[in-house]
């Protein structure tokens, strides 16, 4: 029999705001997170903006010496994590160590030192090249780090499945404590990878908005004029525990995760499969493991990158698995405000399940104005919705065609 799993804790780092009530009300409020790119100089690239942080200064939580050997996507997961560890309220040195872990996703890791580094290479030699290269842009340098914060010695990993990565991640927590391999988990993705290689890669390969005139209107997820998906980076990390070792001390139960599932699209490198076949299975398989009934869920918090065969993918998918009550169940995509921080999002957007289920409000879809014919689902447009929420689905759909997703409840005994 599985154990059940809660979330006790949460944090995030979002271009909206990196305090957790402050991130919600801006969310529900439509505001955007996207702007003119001011952490590079981007006036060689084709794609000027992007939802960065811009005022990033993590020195309460990190010293000085410390973030000298931190890639900018560990910082973020630090910061991010340490939050949510202070939320839950565990006291980590009356836990057994043995019992607690560290999952996390992300998708391209330590991007911007692996591009600094091989600058010096080339152009310095390679004596030059400092020796803190490897542990700052290796993917699990994230999870480790944090482990090492708190002394975890429970399972510890990264999962790397590109955007699906922080989805992929919770789903690998939420088992190992049904599994009883732990009892607390630090979970979710975190994402730095607004970096010039970054920006033209992607935007080289025309997956990204080309609206420079109008960053903060760029990211229109189902929307008809919409035109790709906008950069961001961030991280989302939310405290996993089983039920009874979170009541004995206490904890403030947020929610419980109930479902998990994923698959794979088999078709295309980085074009979704047309018929939303991949997606669709994850969400049944995800509805599988929580034995639930389409018709249980209330809110999807959508993929949703902008761009149109995603979406339309999605939008097919939805319709496969829910039938009829996909025209009765909320439907948003939180990138319209938040941008895309790939392998990230899904932790972000998980707390955006969470807040739904705590405060019974929908986030908006924003700049939703003349909405696809081929996308004809409630994306609650542009505006926040009051509405119950006992059940909500979290998607995360990757290139490489890695598909996952999540369920998470509203806690009752």
């Amino acid at each position: 029999m599985k154990r059940r799993v809660v979330v006790t804790g949460m944090g995030v780092v979002s271009s909206l705001s990196c305090q957790l009530d402050q991130f919600w009300s801006k969310l529900i409020a439509g505001e955007s997170g996207i702007h003119e790119i001011t952490i590079l100089d981007s006036s060689r690239f084709k794609v000027k903006f992007a939802a960065d942080i811009g005022d990033w200064a993590p020195d309460e939580y990190i010293d000085s010496k410390e973030q000298k050997r931190l890639d900018r996507f560990s910082q973020f997961a630090m910061v991010a994590g340490i939050d949510a560890v202070k939320n839950s309220g565990l006291d980590f040195s009356q836990e057994d160590s043995y019992r607690c872990g560290v999952i996390l996703g992300s998708g391209v890791g330590g991007i911007a030192t692996i591009e600094e580094q091989t600058e010096k290479l080339l152009t310095k030699g390679a004596d030059r090249v400092s020796p803190m290269t490897i542990p700052r842009l290796m993917l699990n340098a994230a999870g480790g780090n944090l482990s090492i914060r708190y002394g975890l010695r429970g399972p510890n990993f990264t999962v790397a499945t590109a955007c699906a990565s922080a989805t992929n991640a919770l789903g690998d927590a939420i088992k190992a404590i049904q599994y009883d391999e732990a009892d607390v988990v630090i979970s979710g993705g975190t994402e730095a990878g607004i970096t010039p290689m970054g920006i033209s890669a992607f935007s080289n390969m025309k997956a990204l908005s080309m609206r420079n005139d109008d960053p903060t209107r760029a990211s229109r997820p189902f929307d008809i004029d919409r035109d790709g998906f906008v950069m961001a980076e961030g991280a989302g990390v939310v405290v996993l525990e089983e039920l009874e070792h979170a009541k004995a001390r206490g904890a403030n139960i947020l929610a419980e995760m109930v479902g998990f599932g994923c698959s794979g699209d088999g078709g295309h490198i980085t074009s979704p499969d047309p018929e939303g076949r991949g997606a669709a299975r994850a969400m049944q398989n995800a509805l599988n493991d929580a034995k639930l009934a389409p018709e249980m869920i209330d809110y999807i918090n959508a993929h949703g990158t902008s761009t149109p065969p995603g979406d339309k993918a999605e939008t097919i998918a939805v319709k496969t698995v829910f039938g009829d009550h996909a025209y009765k169940l909320a439907v948003s995509s939180t990138k319209s405000s938040l941008g895309h921080s790939l392998g990230a999002s899904g932790g972000i957007e998980l707390i955006a399940c969470v807040k739904a289920i705590n405060e019974g409000i929908i986030p908006p879809t924003i700049n939703l104005k003349n909405p696809d014919p081929a996308c004809d689902l409630d994306y609650t447009p542009n505006e926040a919705k009051n509405r119950k929420v006992c059940y909500t689905m979290s998607n995360s759909f990757g290139f490489g065609g890695h598909n996952a997703c999540v369920i998470a409840k509203e806690y009752a005994e």
